[in-house]
C-alpha cells in the first residue's frame, strides 16, 4: 500500500499550486489560516447542488453515500459487478489512486465516471466554452482507475453541471488548436507531479498569485515565507513560470533589481527563455521601484489622457457564479471634479430570480443611458463581459449594440487594462483594486472586503432578509466604486518617469 494514495481533490489543486499539495501533505496545520467563509460556501452549495440533482435524477440508483472506506469500495465493485446501471458516491482505488466520483454510469461493457459540478462545465461563455483543466484532472483519475481495474467503457467522462448540462470530457482529445497536448496526456501530467511531490522527489516552492492565495488556507504562512524569501512572485504579473525562468539568474527582487541585462540581452533576444527584451525589462524596472521600499513612489512609463469631464460615473457590479446572478449594479456620480457632489447609486436584485436580475439590469442599463455624456469608468474588462451576457439573456432589456455603445472607448474607460497595465508602474505585490487605492491612502469600511466575501454575505442575506447584510453588501460595492475614483485621481497625479520624458 502507498505512503500517500493520490486523491481527486488533490490533483484539483495541484493545477492550481503545487505547493499547497506538499502544504497539505506534510505541512504544520497549526500554521494554518482559518477556513475562507466563501470556500465554506462553495463546499456547501456545491453538497446542496449535488443532493438536489441525486433527487431529481429519474433514472434507478445505487446510493452509496452512506457507507465509508473498504466497505464503500467493496459495495462499489459488487455493484460494478453485476452491472447496475447508475452507481451514486461510490468509491475505486488501485495502485496508488483512489477515486470517489459521484457517478458511476454503466455504458456498453464497462462504467464511465462523472461529477456533478454547482459550477459550469467549461470556462468562457455559455456554449464556446472550453474544458476546465481542474476537473479534467479529476476525471481523469477515475478513468485511469477504471482502465485499471478493467472497468472502463472508454477514455471519456462527463460533468454534470449547474446549468443541467452533461459536459463530455475526451481524454483522445486535444485540449485546444494551439494546445496539441491531449488531455489525457494532461492528466498523466499533474498524476506523475503528484506523485513526484507525495515522494518528497520534487521539491516544491510556494508562489504569489493574488487571485488564487487569498482564499488559500496557507495564504499568511506562504506570505511571510515569500516576503523573508524576497520572491520574485511578489512582482506584479510575475508568476511561477517566469520567476522559474529568472531565478538561474536572479534569486530575489533585490538582486535582480541591482543587476545589470546587458549581457542577459542580445539585440531582440534575451538568454532567458520565454522572456522576451521588453518583458525583462519591465519587470527590471518593477524590482528596481519596489526595493526602494519606503522612498518608492508610482508613475507612468507613458503619458496617459485622461482629462476632467463634467459628468464623472464609476461602476462596479456584483455577481453571484454559483447562481450565474448578477445581484448588484452599483454607481457613484461626481460633477465637476468635486467629490463633495458624490452620489450613490443602486440597483439591487435582492431575489435569487430571473425577473429580479432582468429588472435591476434594465434600471442600470437605464441610468447608464441617461448619463449618456459623462465619463464611465470601471476596473478590469468583468462588467463588460457580464453586460454582454446580460443582455443575451434579456435581449428585450438592450441591444448588443446597445451594450457596445455603452462601453465604446469615446464613452468608457477600463482603468486597469487601459490605464493601470498600460501605462503605470506601482511599488505593491499586485494591481488589484483593493492594493492601488489602499496604497493612496483609501479604507474600505469592511474589516475584510472582497467580492468573494461579497457573494457569501449575498447568500446569507438570501438566506435570512437580514438588512444589515444588505446595508453591508451596498457600504462595499460604494467603496469600490469610490477606490475606483481614488485610483482614477491618484493616476492623474502620477509622475512621467525621468528615464522616459
Amino acid at each position: 500500500m502507498p505512503s500517500h494514495f493520490i486523491t481527486a481533490s488533490m490533483l484539483y489543486n495541484l493545477v492550481s499550486c503545487e505547493h499547497r499539495l506538499y502544504l497539505d501533505t506534510f505541512g504544520d496545520t497549526s500554521l494554518r489560516d482559518e477556513p475562507n467563509a466563501f470556500i465554506q460556501l462553495l463546499w456547501e452549495k456545491g453538497t446542496l447542488f449535488e443532493q438536489e440533482v441525486i433527487r431529481k435524477l429519474e433514472t434507478p440508483f445505487l446510493d452509496l453515500s452512506c457507507y465509508r472506506g473498504e466497505e464503500k469500495e467493496q459495495r462499489t465493485r459488487n455493484a460494478m459487478n453485476e452491472r447496475i446501471p447508475l452507481i451514486y458516491s461510490g468509491r475505486l482505488s488501485v495502485d496508488d489512486l483512489l477515486g470517489e466520483p459521484d457517478l458511476l454510469r454503466h455504458e456498453g461493457t464497462g462504467y464511465v465516471a462523472g461529477d456533478i459540478k454547482s459550477g459550469s462545465g467549461e470556462e468562457g461563455d455559455e456554449g464556446k466554452g472550453k474544458l476546465k483543466k481542474t476537473y479534467a484532472v479529476q476525471l481523469g483519475l477515475y478513468t485511469d482507475i477504471l482502465e485499471r481495474i478493467q472497468y472502463s467503457a472508454g477514455r471519456w467522462s462527463f460533468i454534470w453541471d449547474i446549468h443541467d448540462n452533461e459536459i463530455r470530457y475526451d481524454f483522445s482529445q486535444p485540449q485546444g488548436t494551439r494546445t496539441p497536448q491531449t488531455w489525457w496526456e494532461l492528466y498523466n501530467t499533474f498524476r506523475q507531479r503528484a506523485r513526484d511531490i507525495l515522494e518528497q522527489a520534487h521539491t516544491t516552492q510556494p508562489a504569489y498569485s493574488s487571485g488564487i492565495c487569498k482564499l488559500c488556507h496557507w495564504y499568511r504562512p506562504c506570505l511571510l515565507n515569500l516576503q523573508k524569501q524576497q520572491d520574485l512572485t511578489l512582482l506584479p504579473e510575475l508568476g511561477r513560470s517566469k520567476r522559474d525562468a529568472l531565478r538561474t539568474y536572479f534569486s530575489t527582487i533585490h538582486g535582480f533589481a541591482t543587476s545589470q541585462l546587458d549581457t542577459l540581452i542580445h539585440g531582440k533576444n534575451t538568454d532567458i527563455p520565454g522572456i522576451g527584451v521588453g518583458t525583462l525589462q519591465k519587470l527590471h524596472a518593477r524590482a528596481k521601484l519596489v526595493s526602494a521600499g519606503k522612498q518608492a513612489r508610482p508613475y507612468l512609463r507613458k503619458a496617459v489622457d485622461l482629462p476632467v469631464h463634467q459628468s464623472e460615473v464609476f461602476f462596479d457590479i456584483e455577481v453571484d457564479p454559483l447562481r450565474d446572478h448578477t445581484y448588484l449594479h452599483g454607481f457613484i456620480e461626481r460633477r465637476n471634479h468635486d467629490n463633495s457632489t458624490e452620489q450613490y447609486v443602486a440597483f439591487f436584485a435582492e431575489q435569487p430570480t430571473p425577473e429580479s436580475e432582468q429588472a435591476a439590469f434594465a434600471q442600470a442599463v437605464r441610468y447608464l443611458q441617461q448619463h449618456a455624456h459623462s465619463k464611465v469608468y470601471y476596473y478590469s474588462k468583468y462588467e463588460r463581459t457580464m453586460y454582454r451576457k446580460l443582455q443575451t439573456k434579456y435581449p428585450e432589456v438592450c441591444s448588443a449594440e446597445d451594450i457596445e455603445t455603452l462601453f465604446s472607448q469615446e464613452r468608457a474607460i477600463d482603468l486597469y487594462f487601459d490605464v493601470v497595465l498600460k501605462a503605470t508602474e506601482w511599488p505593491t505585490r499586485d494591481y488589484s483594486i483593493k492594493s492601488l487605492a489602499k496604497y493612496l491612502g483609501f479604507l474600505w469600511r469592511d474589516t475584510h472586503p472582497s467580492g468573494a466575501a461579497s457573494i457569501e454575505w449575498f447568500h446569507r442575506l438570501v438566506e435570512s432578509d437580514d438588512q444589515a447584510i444588505r446595508q453591508r453588501i451596498l457600504d462595499y460595492n460604494e467603496d469600490d466604486c469610490i477606490a475606483t475614483r481614488v485610483l482614477l485621481d491618484g493616476i492623474r497625479q502620477l509622475p512621467l518617469h525621468p528615464s522616459i520624458t
